[in-house]
């Protein structure tokens, strides 16, 4: 198994948005495709910053970059992304976006067996 952790620091004003952007359409296109998402938080860092990120579980690295390869080749999916991009603003988007996002590949110290992983 392999773990990615994606996180964004934005402002505080644009996480109902941004939310509302993951849970509508960036997630059932994730699990569509078999992402496997084993959750996502945020942090309040300070009034102009809030920190979101997620936990996701794939097979390999080899699987991961077949789902996200599907996923960009998903026309109906750019099309609702690009959508919501321009209705929101991309000016807007970037201004909100403190920082470049971040995506790690981290592996487990505990097999998956031991943790609450393991019932699913």
């Amino acid at each position: 198994m392999i773990y990615r952790r994606k996180t964004y620091i934005i402002e505080p004003s644009f996480i109902e948005e941004f939310n509302a952007l993951f849970n509508e359409i960036l997630l059932p296109s994730q699990l569509k495709y078999g992402a496997r998402l084993i959750g996502r938080w945020m942090i309040n860092k300070n009034e102009e910053n809030t920190e979101v990120f997620a936990l996701w579980e794939y097979d390999s690295f080899q699987k991961y970059e077949e789902i996200e390869s599907k996923i960009k080749q998903d026309e109906e999916h750019v099309k609702r992304v690009q959508k919501r991009f321009d209705e929101i603003g991309r000016e807007r988007i970037k201004k909100v976006l403190k920082e470049d996002i971040k995506q790690e590949f981290i592996e487990s110290t505990v097999s998956r067996d031991r943790t609450i992983l393991s019932s699913i």
